[in-house]
Parts: structure tokens; sequence; C-alpha cells
């Protein structure tokens, strides 16, 4: 069962293939050496381009 769009999947390949190739670089110019990372990188390239994405999880803080 697929989690995301055709289209969205494509890029998340894209991103991962780029990160075993060493190529991937994120927004502050490191190599991306995480395979969540790079799928994150993916989707959020996805999203970007209007694909249909689920919404990024919003994280919970706790207040003190």
């Amino acid at each position: 069962m697929t989690k995301y769009s055709e289209k969205s999947q494509e890029k998340v390949e894209k991103a991962v293939k780029e990160m075993n190739e060493g190529k991937l670089k994120t927004g502050t110019g490191k190599k991306v050496t995480s395979r969540k990372q790079a799928i994150a990188i993916g989707l959020s390239e996805a999203r970007a381009a209007g694909a249909k994405v689920s919404k990024k999880k919003e994280s919970t803080k706790k207040d003190n």
C-alpha cells in the first residue's frame, strides 16, 4: 500500500538516490547522511511542486 501520491514518491526516490550518491545537501550546504532526512527533503520538494502529500506533523511541546 502506498502512503503518498505517485509524484511525491518519485521525488522521495530521487532524494534518496542523491543521498546515496553523496550529492544531496541540506539548506545550509551540509551533506545529508540520514535516510529519514532524505525522505523529508523529498516530501518537502513534492509539497512545493504541488503533489498530494499529507500535512507535516506538528511537534507537541510541553508548557512549563
